[in-house]
């Protein structure tokens, strides 16, 4: 297999992952934050100069999404293609479920005005929030992790192996 193949595999791979690193990221330095006592904590989204973590997580959705499609189709008759179609539809999936309630909910829960005195209901929803993402996260985890065991297969031709 010509080298720059294995190359656009490993750039595939190395984008997954800074997906994961910038969501554990998140839920070590930042959601623990923003989660702990709404609408009080959530200054740190809010003013001139507040966070906004949306053009990296544009970016990076859209350079990994690229490469895993381009990855898909150099790998597409080998043994790999079906680590790399695996973890592609369980990224695609998690993308439509973050798309449908993960950022619609944290739009919501970030925009409530801030006050002086904790929310009980908000601070709640924003907890149930946190823990589903922290499940979404394992779910990445382990689609990376079988990404990369499609690194390990031969690349014999899958019309070329016989079983």
């Amino acid at each position: 297999m010509k080298n720059y193949k294995k190359i656009i595999f490993a750039l595939c791979s190395l984008s997954y992952c800074i997906v994961i690193g910038g969501a554990v990221y998140e839920h070590l330095a930042v959601i623990p934050q923003w989660t702990s006592a709404l609408p009080v904590s959530l200054s740190m989204f809010q003013g001139e100069y507040g966070l906004n973590p949306e053009p990296f997580w544009a970016n990076v959705h859209i350079v990994s999404l690229l490469l895993f499609v381009i990855t898909l189709i150099f790998f597409w008759k080998t043994q790999a293609r079906v680590n790399i179609l695996g973890s592609l539809i369980i990224y695609f999936a998690i993308l439509v479920i973050t798309s449908i309630y993960f950022v619609p909910e944290l739009m919501q829960l970030t925009a409530t005005p801030f006050a002086t005195a904790m929310d009980e209901s908000l601070t709640e929803r924003a907890k149930l929030w946190e823990t589903l993402s922290i499940a979404r996260l394992f779910i990445i985890m382990g689609a990376a992790i079988y990404l990369f065991l499609g690194l390990t297969k031969s690349e014999t031709k899958t019309d070329d192996v016989t079983t």
